[in-house]
């Protein structure tokens, strides 16, 4: 370096020299900027004088802050056993104001992250839950530059069917969970999805990603289970045993929460003191304080079974040393969804054999 300033001509000292003259030259913005300020918040008056509404909502956007009543026209779902596609339910305010990206995932991520980095504006994209893997280095500069950034993605197990194995996430679930400062949210019905968007919506700091399904899910009966509201603290009771004392505890997300449901409907009638619960977010989960995760997951209770059609990385944690995974740790193939859905073991049989064995041990 030393050598080089020599060759150019340049003081060797101080280490870090700047010229008088550039400072000066640069110097010279700080006036500009003060007069292009002055300008602009006279603009601003100006134009809130005419229109205050617009220029309350401008200064709204500006500062990142959600309108009084934002959430009030987000739907409540009647119960219904046939059900929605949780990527359906999400879809329900589509207002026409979209980007069309193309297959271009890569491309959408770094824009979506622009237009958050901008502000003004609460970017999302979306894309198939495969595809996550092509938009992993814009995504993880969203979690470290703490936008706030939605990423939607479907299509989001083995159910994707005929399109086999290149278009079935496994592993996209656990990677994406492994992400600091990610926040991933896989509902298990409509109403779980509607509760995922006013988190997504609220959240500051840092990009969230609902996953979302392809097949119909049931819409579940909130007046027999748990609200759904309950997804704001990532898990929580679905269905519980008599007296809130289970024996046994099946966990699940998404679209893997009906059937330990009707799994654990079964065993109750074998007098099996059952508890279900639904848990859409990991990383909400462990937010929530030490009470109120051991309320959800008594350490008591060893016998538990989590289901999701995904890798089983990073479950164990949530199940324990006597608990068990019904999960997915191969690629998937091409067949109707539910028929790769009952191959890989995902049926209230198999499910209950699995939690009687657990019992047994």
């Amino acid at each position: 370096m030393r050598l080089t300033k020599q060759n150019l001509g340049w003081p060797t000292e101080p280490a870090f020299l700047v010229p008088d003259a550039a400072l000066a030259h640069f110097r010279e913005a700080a006036g500009r900027g003060r007069q292009h300020e002055s300008q602009w918040r006279a603009r601003i008056e100006a134009y809130a004088a005419v229109f205050p509404d617009l220029a309350r909502e401008l200064q709204q956007r500006i500062e990142a802050k959600l309108p009084a009543g934002w959430d009030a026209d987000i739907l409540v779902f009647t119960a219904d056993d046939k059900g929605m596609a949780t990527r359906v339910a999400s879809g329900w305010r589509y207002a026409g104001r979209n980007l069309h990206f193309g297959v271009r995932e890569h491309a959408m991520g770094a824009i979506v992250n622009g237009l958050a980095a901008h502000g003004g504006n609460m970017p999302f994209g979306a894309t198939f839950l495969i595809f996550s893997d092509y938009m992993r280095p814009s995504m993880r500069l969203a979690a470290l530059m703490d936008l706030h950034v939605v990423f939607v993605f479907t299509h989001d197990s083995i159910a994707v069917g005929e399109d086999g194995p290149t278009h079935q996430p496994v592993e996209q679930l656990a990677g994406l969970r492994a992400m600091p400062n990610l926040s991933v949210i896989r509902p298990g019905d409509a109403n779980e999805t509607a509760v995922a968007w006013r988190v997504a919506l609220e959240a500051t700091g840092q990009p969230v990603v609902p996953v979302l399904t392809r097949q119909k899910l049931p819409t579940l009966d909130r007046t027999t289970y748990g609200s759904a509201d309950g997804l704001r603290q990532g898990a929580y009771v679905l269905m519980d045993a008599p007296g809130g004392k289970p024996d046994l505890i099946l966990i699940a997300s998404g679209s893997e929460v009906a059937l330990v449901l009707a799994a654990g409907r079964l065993l109750a009638a074998e007098h099996i003191a059952t508890r279900i619960v639904s848990m859409p977010s990991w990383d909400l989960f462990d937010a929530q304080p030490p009470d109120y995760r051991h309320a959800v997951l008594p350490p008591s209770v060893k016998a538990r079974l989590a289901v999701e059609a995904g890798a089983t990385q990073g479950w164990h944690r949530y199940v324990g040393d006597d608990g068990d995974v019904l999960g997915v740790d191969r690629f998937g193939a091409s067949a109707p969804g539910d028929v790769v859905m009952r191959e890989y073991g995902f049926t209230v049989d198999n499910v209950c054999a699995r939690a009687r064995s657990l019992l047994r041990r």
